[in-house]
């Protein structure tokens, strides 16, 4: 990014001399988005303890006035300094607003009966005193310190005109106010993973972002610079006992429609988009997305990667149950997504480490554009996480992939001859690769790094 990101950490502290002393509260991270007059967007969570009506207050369609928190709340902005340590400016509490669309796409696609947690761990969902009910709601500071007479709202996009594969990134404070001089600002690539709501209200990215990132921002690439899309809403999600390794990202546009009153009452007009502002879009005629592909396989499912309009690879741990095989290529320009059957032509015995098995298409995907392999060293199929199965553990971040030119020579030789004993070499690989698949050290003990 040519100029630093508009973003900032935010610590919330009781009033002094109250009950509590400098009183509960916690740290997030925040984003600068006017600066005439200055204005900083962050999470409501931090704001819990002080609410008068306790977590029910959360179940309210209305936003809640600064009246609604007692004792009054002192936030502070800690911003990026010219030299030196973060600058710590006073704030004052405007209110805290729901964003409604954020809210329903989360009661549709996130519902407690599929046990979905937005915290590191129950535990500290518990300790922290996080109320799921929460996560829509957003808290504006007003910071006369940084008012500027010349100031600018910060560039804005559409979360409406996200795509699936579309390049982000995320700026936030891991650990939020907790220390600043080491974290404040970490910028984040990804990709946005997907996105449900009214206009794209929820979004979903790869990037990677700790706890304390939440309120930051994610930004999109567009024509005179990077412009903030979404906001940072939950850092960390959980499905039962399985970490999910995405961030949930809030639609900007989202809330400040529904920061509208609020604002007005505060004599900020929020400018409009410019309407030749849009999102990059994700690809070309060749869009990735569209090798992609859902395989079902009886209660097993996994994913798969389009080579040619009936042809598939994907893992044979997915299909080994050997019963019907459904396959979903991504829904592309002008058509929907379809069901397909298929039929495994070949799959890697199990004691080989390379799990990957060939699907034949009863028919062909419709217009589709077959991708060109690589013909030097890149990953081409996402394997598996890597799990340590004697303590039930799977380390993020970290894959088994197998490089598409391993790959792409037998795939060649079974297009023309049509044989599976293409593929029979895969099973038969050095003792070097099966030792690198076992996270082994060769030579040496076994190693789990």
């Amino acid at each position: 990014m040519a100029a630093a990101p508009p973003c900032c950490a935010v610590r919330v502290r009781g009033a002094p001399g109250g009950a509590g002393g400098a009183g509960p509260g916690g740290g997030c991270s925040g984003v600068v988005l006017s600066r005439r007059p200055a204005l900083v967007l962050c999470p409501a969570a931090p704001f819990a303890p002080f609410l008068r009506a306790g977590p029910a207050a959360w179940e309210s369609p209305a936003a809640l006035p600064p009246g609604a928190l007692r004792p009054v709340p002192r936030p502070r902005v800690l911003l990026r300094g010219e030299q030196g340590p973060p600058r710590e400016l006073g704030a004052r509490l405007l209110a805290l607003v729901p964003c409604a669309p954020f809210r329903r796409a989360l009661e549709r696609g996130f519902g407690r009966a599929e046990r979905w947690r937005f915290a590191a761990a129950a535990e500290q969902e518990e300790e922290a005193g996080a109320d799921p009910r929460a996560l829509p709601w957003f808290a504006w500071l007003r910071v006369p310190a940084l008012d500027e007479p010349a100031g600018e709202w910060a560039a804005r996009g559409s979360a409406g005109c996200l795509r699936k594969g579309q390049a982000l990134l995320a700026c936030g404070t891991p650990f939020g106010d907790a220390c600043p001089e080491l974290f404040l600002n970490t910028l984040s690539r990804g990709v946005v993973s997907n996105l449900a709501g009214e206009e794209n209200a929820l979004v979903l990215t790869d990037a990677r972002c700790l706890p304390g990132t939440e309120g930051g921002a994610a930004f999109v690439p567009a024509p005179g610079g990077p412009r903030v899309v979404a906001v940072i809403a939950a850092s960390l999600c959980w499905k039962g006992a399985e970490w999910v390794g995405l961030t949930l990202l809030c639609s900007l546009a989202a809330i400040l429609r529904g920061s509208a009153a609020v604002l007005g009452e505060a004599g900020v007009a929020v400018p409009p988009v410019p309407a030749w502002v849009a999102a990059v879009p994700a690809g070309g005629g060749r869009d990735p997305l569209g090798w992609t592909a859902l395989v079902e396989c009886g209660a097993t499912w996994g994913s798969g990667v389009l080579l040619a309009p009936r042809m598939l690879l994907t893992c044979r741990h997915v299909v080994e149950a050997r019963t019907p095989l459904r396959v979903t290529p991504a829904a592309g320009p002008g058509r929907d997504a379809a069901v397909l059957r298929g039929r495994v032509v070949f799959a890697t015995e199990e004691s080989s480490p390379f799990d990957v098995a060939v699907v034949e298409l009863e028919e062909s995907v419709p217009g589709f554009l077959p991708p060109c392999p690589a013909d030097t060293f890149f990953p081409g199929i996402v394997a598996s996480n890597t799990r340590d199965n004697g303590v039930g553990a799977t380390y993020p971040h970290l894959n088994f992939c197998i490089p598409i030119t391993v790959l792409q020579p037998l795939v060649a030789q079974y297009r023309r001859t049509r044989d599976p004993g293409a593929f029979a070499g895969l099973n038969r690989t050095a003792q070097g690769v099966r030792a690198a698949w076992r996270l082994q050290q060769q030579p040496g003990p076994p190693s789990k790094l």
